[in-house]
């Protein structure tokens, strides 16, 4: 019966370490998903920003250019007007 009873303390034991192993590692695995999900995700934004950006900035420059060509036209024109007058 002393040998029974080690034979189930010894199993015992293995079986609560067996478990133990597998929850820490379905605790890390479940950290390390997380991890990448929220890197994947704040690069995502990142990236996102980036191109609001640049699309912003060509906007912008793109009105500029617009402006600045039809302030020309409006001088060449009241140029011409004024010399044929």
């Amino acid at each position: 019966m002393v040998k029974k009873s080690y034979v189930v303390v010894i199993v015992v034991v293995l079986v609560v370490v067996v478990v133990v192993v597998v929850v820490v590692v379905v605790v890390v695995v479940a950290v390390v998903v997380v991890v990448v999900v929220v890197v994947v995700v704040v690069l995502a934004v990142v990236v996102v920003a980036i191109i609001l950006v640049v699309v912003v900035v060509v906007v912008v420059v793109v009105v500029v250019v617009v402006v600045v060509v039809l302030v020309v036209i409006v001088a060449v024109v009241a140029v011409v007007v004024v010399v044929v007058q």
